[in-house]
């Protein structure tokens, strides 16, 4: 089916996913084979072996690369992969500009892996667009973008940043992890790539791990493709059926993980045990102006931190939670609760966490799709 004039909630449900022409099954098979069968040497269906092309993966990027309005879709085995694979299209001695806040995996992926292989990265705030354009060099190869980012909820602009590596001749890379392609579209606003953690909004269901790069650039796309079969970390079948499952409902997800946020946040930034409260959505946000133009929509990803700034207290509401539960990862339809500073973000070391503003005390909420009036009285309880 052509999506193209097709608005999100519609290409969700449909993109990607036609009925199988042997049995007429609405839902994509999981075509659980390593093999496919040739007619001849060379001669095929499109499929000969299943680290190269599987049907079921092949849906499922179609699909994803139908909801970033892009060309080209490619799917890894998580979100890390998805980000190693990436890194693979530099070579020793390229710079890459990097927001100061974000995942601590793709911190340490890009400090601890590649740093070794003669990459370097520069971790710079980006919550000012016009302070980034001084740090390109003709090395800068590559700017990395995550908006909003985790776990401070910074907004980038990104069309102007994209605007400025395209001039400097560096590719603008965005993870869209946290906005999903339905609040969010930076390919739309002049990126090069889009990445994300499927694992999180996008499968939405805790029951995944996957990854997944869009771009419209058909000689990036040339350069995934054979990076994803030549190192194979690619996802099963049956991963990529359960993410396709769970697309279906993700605009109707997103609106209600919105909504909720939006109460929450407000909940939050008017109780006397709250210190600062991070979410897109306010007004008071700095960049609030910037969300509102790019976003189409604030999410469920919100941070605070306790009225008395000390881990400890922290520590005890993040204990007395009854329905958020504490746990890694984000974005499922059940409410997650975490201390960055020793959970997700536990790899940057300390002094780089204060540098980027984030604190040991500050709490990290993935709001999830529950009745909203039951979580705020979950938080109500939980406060000290």
């Amino acid at each position: 089916m052509n999506t193209k004039n097709l608005r999100k909630g519609t290409v969700a449900v449909h993109a990607g996913v036609e009925p199988d022409p042997t049995t007429g099954a609405i839902m994509t098979p999981i075509y659980q084979t390593s093999t496919f069968a040739q007619e001849a040497p060379g001669v095929h269906k499109g499929y000969e072996y299943a680290r190269t092309q599987n049907p079921t993966r092949h849906a499922l990027e179609k699909s994803i690369a139908a909801l970033e309005n892009a060309q080209f879709g490619y799917c890894f085995a998580s979100g890390m992969a998805a980000t190693d694979t990436l890194m693979k299209l530099l070579k020793p001695g390229d710079e890459v500009l990097v927001t100061n806040d974000l995942y601590g995996g793709t911190y340490r992926i890009f400090t601890k892996v590649f740093a070794e292989y003669g990459i370097k990265f520069k971790f710079i705030s980006m919550a000012s667009a016009e302070d980034v354009q001084s740090h390109f060099t003709s090395s800068v190869k590559m700017v990395w973008i995550e908006t909003p980012t985790n776990p401070l909820m910074n907004i980038i602009d990104i069309a102007e940043i994209s605007k400025m590596a395209k001039a400097n001749g560096a590719l603008a890379v965005v993870d869209n992890t946290f906005a999903t392609p339905i609040l969010q579209n930076p390919l739309d606003l002049g990126a090069d790539i889009v990445v994300h953690s499927v694992t999180k909004y996008i499968g939405g269901h805790s029951d995944t791990v996957l990854g997944a790069v869009a771009t419209n650039k058909e000689d990036i796309a040339e350069k995934l493709a054979f990076l994803q079969n030549s190192c194979g970390a690619i996802p099963g079948p049956q991963d990529c059926f359960l993410v396709l499952r769970g697309i279906k409902t993700l605009q109707l997800r997103m609106q209600r993980h919105c909504e909720n946020g939006e109460k929450i946040a407000a909940f939050l930034s008017n109780d006397f045990r709250v210190g600062e409260v991070y979410w897109p959505g306010l007004d008071s946000h700095k960049n609030h102006a910037i969300a509102k133009k790019q976003m189409h929509g604030f999410g469920g990803m919100i941070s605070f931190t306790p009225k008395e700034d000390k881990i400890d207290k922290a520590i005890q509401i993040l204990k007395n939670f009854k329905l958020f539960t504490l746990a890694e990862s984000l974005g499922g339809v059940e409410s997650l609760c975490g201390l960055p500073s020793m959970m997700t973000h536990a790899s940057i070391p300390k002094e780089e966490r204060e540098k980027a503003g984030l604190k040991d005390s500050l709490i990290r909420l993935s709001v999830g799709i529950e009745d909203a009036e039951d979580l705020l009285e979950d938080l109500d309880q939980a406060l000290i």
